[in-house]
């Protein structure tokens, strides 16, 4: 059986049931002006894991397997939008507020779209959803299970909510999680170490987590 080096132990690669969801890499959380320079953070760091982004979505890509893309955001009437979601804090702007790039978080605005170096190509499912995990209110489930897909590599942001919850809901769900640790990031690296230590902990109790040079090798070599 191909492997995928990993933590806490060896991921079993099954690459024909494969495929990656990359969580919410928008405009509106890696760059200024955006929802999550209105919370105070550093969205630098977030930019600085797009190229190991982009070299998994790439090398998933060149090996023929699915890429899915995340965006978080909400209708423009609000419809899909808790008070409790859009009401909680004192961000600088709120879920729907105009902002530089357009109204913050809603559906087609500018600042909703995924970075341009890490943009779906043809061909490649989106998903918008209007929660933090990938799975509640939308699609997702109905896609995969229609592809025969049991196995998810995750990347993107921010490892401690959107990311982790989506792998947590695919974990109940009977997937087989893969964190890839270098294609993830937080605001906050205590929070991103301490969510991969969540994942793995207890014989992988959530999923696995690799690097993303050790997940291309062993796509590329299965």
């Amino acid at each position: 059986m191909a492997e995928i080096k990993a933590e806490p132990f060896a991921f079993p690669l099954k690459r024909d049931q494969l495929a990656l969801i990359v969580i919410d890499m928008q405009r509106d959380f890696a760059e200024p002006g955006g929802f999550g320079a209105s919370l105070g953070n550093d969205v630098s760091r977030i930019t600085r894991i797009v190229p190991d982004v982009k070299r998994l979505i790439e090398g998933f890509r060149d090996a023929g397997l699915p890429v899915v893309h995340t965006m978080e955001c909400h209708k423009p009437d609000f419809s899909d939008l808790p008070a409790a979601k859009r009401d909680r804090g004192n961000p600088a702007l709120r879920i729907g507020d105009e902002g530089p790039m357009g109204r913050i978080l809603i559906a087609g605005e500018p600042g909703t779209s995924i970075l341009p170096e890490l943009a779906p190509v043809d061909g490649e499912i989106v998903i918008e959803k209007p929660g933090k995990g990938a799975f509640y209110a939308t699609e997702l489930g109905n896609i995969l299970k229609s592809k025969d897909i049991r196995q998810l590599v995750f990347a993107g942001v921010t490892t401690e909510v959107c990311v982790q919850t989506t792998m947590r809901e695919a974990n109940d769900r009977g997937y087989e999680c893969l964190l890839a640790e270098d294609a993830t990031e937080s605001y906050f690296p205590e929070f991103k170490a301490a969510a991969i230590a969540m994942i793995r902990a207890q014989g992988a109790i959530v999923g696995w987590t690799a690097h993303v040079d050790d997940i291309l090798e062993a796509i590329n070599h299965a």
